[in-house]
């Protein structure tokens, strides 16, 4: 059964269609890339999944169940389907330690003890784990990044959503963070990952989607899509970006 099926998903922004008709489901275990030029949708798609964006039509089942019924508790169902940030929004004035625990105290309503220890496990996991009593300022962008990832793990997700996690990192720092993201995926987590990283799309991911003008252009197996993609737009895009 598909951990997420999303059906005729829209999303508009006043006049303008971001997302028209997606389609599409996503089974325990697999790890989907979802690649395309800027603009495409591809980060609002995955808020919408989020409900960090409240989607304008269609449906979007998370087990099976209506994420947007009424009386859906989104707190709950974001501790299920965890996100990774751009820009790792972490709390500035909290350790790394702390950034970990809080959502699961408030959250998960776990104690603080039981909290710090599986905070530290998950720290240690991303590489992180002497950096505890560092606050964000002290580290640099591919350490804030592996705080974000060990926070998301510390809520124990079924699903982990990534909104293009390296594109704020220094080009040295990408492959740390790449890295974590490989050992989850070889893991089982089932991972939804908006990338501009093709080697990590063609060598990491069960499926790679295109999408392009907010519709899913093709969607197959990474070896279809990198060594012969079926549609036109998206042999273009692959040229333009192998090329520059």
């Amino acid at each position: 059964m598909a951990v997420i099926e999303i059906s005729h998903l829209e999303k508009r922004f006043g006049e303008i269609e971001v997302l028209k008709d997606i389609s599409l489901s996503v089974n325990k275990g697999e790890v989907i890339s979802v690649i395309g030029a800027s603009g495409s949708g591809k980060s609002t798609m995955l808020r919408c999944i989020n409900l960090l964006e409240k989607p304008s039509g269609g449906k979007i089942l998370f087990n099976g169940k209506d994420i947007m019924e009424k009386g859906m508790n989104i707190s709950e169902y974001r501790a299920k389907v965890g996100m990774v940030f751009q820009q790792f929004n972490l709390f500035e004035n909290m350790t790394a330690l702390q950034n970990c625990v809080v959502g699961q105290v408030k959250v998960l309503h776990r104690k603080k003890d039981e909290a710090e220890e599986i905070a530290r496990e998950n720290l240690a996991r991303v590489g992180m784990l002497q950096y505890i009593n560092a606050k964000p300022r002290q580290l640099s962008g591919g350490q804030k990044q592996r705080v974000a990832i060990a926070r998301t793990l510390s809520m124990n997700p079924e699903v982990m959503l990534f909104d293009e996690p390296t594109s704020a990192l220094d080009p040295e720092m990408v492959g740390e963070v790449l890295a974590v993201m490989k050992t989850l995926a070889e893991s089982g987590y089932t991972m939804i990952v908006v990338t501009h990283e093709m080697g990590f799309a063609r060598d990491v991911s069960d499926r790679v989607i295109f999408m392009d003008k907010g519709v899913v252009v093709e969607d197959d197996s990474p070896k279809v899509i990198f060594q012969n993609p079926k549609m036109e737009r998206t042999k273009e895009f692959l040229a333009r970006y192998f090329a520059s």
